[in-house]
């Protein structure tokens, strides 16, 4: 039997394909997201950064010389404007930062491209995600039912969109973000689809991203495509006998939640309606086998 490698020969490290999303409205935060993405160390990182109706070029401050740029002139959505940007990167790894998130550790990337090497069944990762001022993180942002220590890994299901790794055969596989959604619900159909191509999507709990507590419902969108979209995803993903169950439970949830906010529930209700009246885009039901493993997994997709 022969004993370890003992040789000096260095590593090539992995190379990581960043795409840093941003509408321009936060200068120094996207600085700063770039900056934790350019001091990453034991990996190459290859960045662009998309500008989702504003164009990079025009930064105040200006961005480091070794971050590529894309102009999109009109604002396409957060899940389309991530998917502007993967052609413009290369690794075998893709990265996603939003632009008010980053990485408070500089072994970040490494510790995570390690994690997917180790599994190669993972195709999906996202990490806990922190307030940098320590305000108490929501529990939306642990993407399970049942939440739990937040430090705990496990399968999921669904993933908080601000900071996402994939291999980038997973992310090819799975046809990439939602384009049509605009906004919300996008990490749900993208771990849908990761484990119908045959991955896990994975939540590291000893993995951190830093992203400051904002309320969601700041956006006067939020409610009306929360709906319309959880209509879409199963109009697009699910097979026909579960989309009424898979819509029906939801708009249980969200009578409960918010019976006493008339307000929100018509709005909700609206985009609800447009979800039914619009159309999602192109259908992909998941695999029975997919239906299968979730459901072995702790979630079939009725919820």
């Amino acid at each position: 039997m022969s004993g370890p490698d003992t040789s000096t020969d260095a590593v090539t490290p992995t190379r990581v394909g960043v795409v840093v999303l941003t509408m321009g409205r936060r200068p120094e935060d996207l600085a700063r997201g770039i900056r934790s993405v350019l001091d990453q160390v034991d990996v190459e990182v290859d960045v662009v950064c998309v500008g989702n109706g504003w164009d990079p070029t025009t930064a105040d401050p200006p961005l480091p010389p070794d971050v590529r740029t894309v102009h999109l002139p009109e604002n396409l959505g957060i899940p389309a404007g991530r998917n502007r940007g993967v052609p413009h990167v290369v690794g075998d790894v893709l990265f996603f930062l939003d632009d008010d998130a980053f990485l408070p550790s500089a072994t970040f990337l490494a510790d995570g491209c390690r994690l997917l090497a180790e599994h190669p069944d993972l195709g999906l990762v996202q990490p806990r995600v922190v307030d940098p001022t320590g305000l108490t993180a929501p529990r939306r942002w642990i993407p399970r039912i049942r939440k739990g220590d937040p430090a705990h890994s496990s399968d999921v299901f669904s993933c908080w969109e601000g900071a996402v790794l994939m291999p980038r055969p997973a992310f090819d596989a799975t046809g990439g973000w939602a384009d049509p959604f605009f906004y919300a619900h996008e990490g749900i159909e993208l771990a849908w689809r990761v484990w119908d191509v045959g991955h896990r999507a994975w939540y590291a709990g000893d993995l951190e991203a830093a992203h400051p507590v904002i309320d969601p419902a700041r956006h006067e969108y939020y409610y009306r495509l929360n709906a319309r979209n959880r209509v879409w995803l199963a109009r697009r993903n699910l097979p026909a006998v579960f989309v009424p169950i898979y819509v029906g439970s939801w708009t249980a949830i969200q009578v409960l939640r918010w019976y006493r906010d008339p307000a929100a529930l018509r709005a909700w209700f609206g985009g609800w309606r447009a979800g039914w009246r619009e159309d999602p885009g192109p259908r992909r039901p998941l695999h029975w086998r997919t239906v299968w493993r979730m459901t072995r997994a702790g979630r079939p997709p009725v919820i």
